[in-house]
């Protein structure tokens, strides 16, 4: 394991972190731990909030503005302090869309371990004009025959939401590593 960053010194003393195997409940787990004061880095998973954008009978899907693939993907974002995951993913559409969830169903929870993240999907049917913010550079309507999966993250979200409307998800090659961003 290699230290965040933003973690080799301790938050509360400034003394220096080092990974430490320590006994806690569910046995011995080497964590990013001060010496000096015992503060410890949980790296806990960060909630990230996702949808399947249902707009005029198609799927919004988008292109992140620092891609630099012609990749598009569902609309994502952080989950902020005081917020509940469905006002979270109202607020990530209309940020980025400047569209309106007028209904949300929970598609479900996704493991990204790659990026230390837990996926909350939702399927979104939207209203509204589209209007991108300037994290997004464009965006395209997919009819759901037209759709492809990506093979981690919010694709399998897109392919558990395609198998409940009765259609079999098709799955595209990942990018290689040097591509993805």
């Amino acid at each position: 394991m290699s230290a965040p960053a933003e973690y080799r010194f301790c938050p509360q003393c400034a003394a220096p972190l080092s990974w430490i195997v320590q006994r806690e409940d569910g046995g011995d787990k080497q964590r990013l731990r001060c010496a000096a004061c015992g503060w410890t880095h949980w790296n806990n998973p960060t909630p990230v909030l996702a949808a399947v954008i249902e707009y005029r009978g198609q799927v919004l899907l988008a292109r992140n503005a620092a891609w630099t693939q012609k990749m598009f993907a569902l609309v994502t974002g952080f989950m902020e302090a005081g917020e509940t995951p469905q006002e979270g993913i109202r607020r990530e559409i209309a940020e980025e869309t400047s569209l309106r969830a007028e209904s949300l169903d929970l598609i479900g929870v996704y493991d990204f371990q790659r990026m230390n993240q837990v996926i909350i999907a939702y399927h979104a049917v939207c209203e509204g004009e589209v209007k991108l913010s300037p994290e997004l550079a464009e965006y395209r309507l997919f009819a759901l025959d037209q759709l492809r999966c990506w093979p981690a993250g919010t694709g399998q979200a897109l392919a558990d939401w395609l198998r409940s409307r009765g259609h079999e998800p098709r799955f595209m090659e990942p990018p290689r590593r040097s591509e993805e961003t």
